[in-house]
């Protein structure tokens, strides 16, 4: 009897160890083995991740996104308190629209003066013509009856009144000249309304910049999504106090996700930018999912422990990541484990990743 137990348990220790060897054979040495052209790897998946933060320190007031909610670009995520801007930005606002109404007066007194002054000027202008040929005709009448007084052949009385008329009529051209010369200066009014429709245009630039600037900071209050993707980790709550620059969400693009694998010391020779890879993932077993190599890391590293190689004594490895070229219904997601077979060599058929 004893006997008999102790061969038993002879052979079962041989058919394990017998077992184990021809397991590790195909998994290594015989169905593990890819035809020389195709190198498989296994990593998890991943993606560019985006941080948003708030520019403004401020209490959050609410949060629209949970972990795991799948965001459009320029969506709303969280909205800080407001109260202090928005009482800034009213009064920005008002003071646009004050300096606004007083440049529109100014630019129809403007108008006004540019139709009126010529008119006023040319006006002048001709009451001057007329007060110059009656000053010279008045003068002329008083010499001659001056002349004729002189002769006898007109009362003295006579020559007189034609004196006392060149000198009304003189003074008439004075006041005529006078009144062209305040008339020209109505070019001087012109200008000072210009200067002063300018000055008005140049507040109001001010104002409505420093209205957008305010506009700019309550906005700046608003988070949105930068990009489309999933929200993956949700780092600050409700009513939280925040500083400048706190990141509250970390959001991924779905449509840019890739598969990080690492490729051992004795294959990375054989890897080049663009080459092409499919990925297998356990959701989707019977579905490839095409990629393209876009990082190959210049620098060796120790195996990560939760990744495999078919020789388990390899050490060092390159990070490769593997960039989907689609993402159809978003049905990866970042991490998740995902095995790869990469083709170095045009012409060597698919094959799937045998571990």
């Amino acid at each position: 009897m004893r006997f008999d137990k102790k061969n038993l348990l002879i052979g079962l220790v041989a058919v394990a160890v017998v077992g184990g060897g021809i397991w590790a054979w195909q998994r290594f040495a015989g169905s593990g083995a890819l035809p020389e052209g195709l190198i498989q790897a296994n990593g998890r998946i991943e993606g560019d991740h985006t941080t948003v933060a708030s520019k403004l320190a401020g209490r959050i007031a609410v949060l629209k996104a949970r972990e795991g909610d799948a965001v459009q670009a320029g969506q709303v995520l969280a909205q800080l308190e407001d109260t202090q801007l928005a009482a800034k930005q009213q009064q920005a606002d008002a003071a646009v629209a004050t300096i606004a109404a007083q440049l529109q007066a100014a630019r129809a007194q403007l108008a006004i003066a540019r139709r009126e002054v010529p008119l006023a000027e040319a006006s002048a202008d001709a009451v001057l013509a007329k007060a110059r040929a009656a000053e010279a005709q008045a003068a002329k009448d008083a010499r001659r009856f001056d002349e004729l007084a002189e002769r006898g052949t007109v009362e003295p009385r006579r020559a007189e009144q034609m004196r006392l008329a060149h000198t009304s009529s003189a003074a008439d051209l004075r006041q005529a000249e006078q009144s062209l010369s305040s008339a020209r200066l109505g070019h001087d009014k012109v200008k000072a309304r210009e200067n002063d429709v300018a000055a008005l245009e140049a507040g109001l630039r001010q104002a409505e910049a420093a209205a957008k600037e305010v506009a700019s900071l309550v906005d700046d209050l608003t988070l949105r999504a930068p990009t489309g993707g999933v929200i993956l980790t949700r780092l600050r709550e409700a009513g939280e106090m925040v500083a400048a620059g706190t990141p509250i969400f970390d959001l991924v693009d779905l449509n840019k996700l890739y598969l990080k694998v690492y490729v051992p010391e004795k294959q990375i020779g054989q890897l080049r930018l663009g080459l092409p890879a499919q990925v297998y993932t356990d959701a989707f077993p019977d579905k490839a999912f095409p990629a393209t190599t876009r990082y190959i890391a210049s620098q060796a590293e120790f195996t990560p422990k939760e990744v495999q190689t078919p020789d388990e004594r390899v050490k060092l490895t390159y990070a490769v990541k593997l960039y989907f070229d689609a993402n159809p219904e978003h049905r990866l997601t970042p991490g998740v484990p995902a095995d790869a077979v990469i083709r170095w060599k045009d012409g060597v058929p698919w094959q799937a990743p045998r571990w």
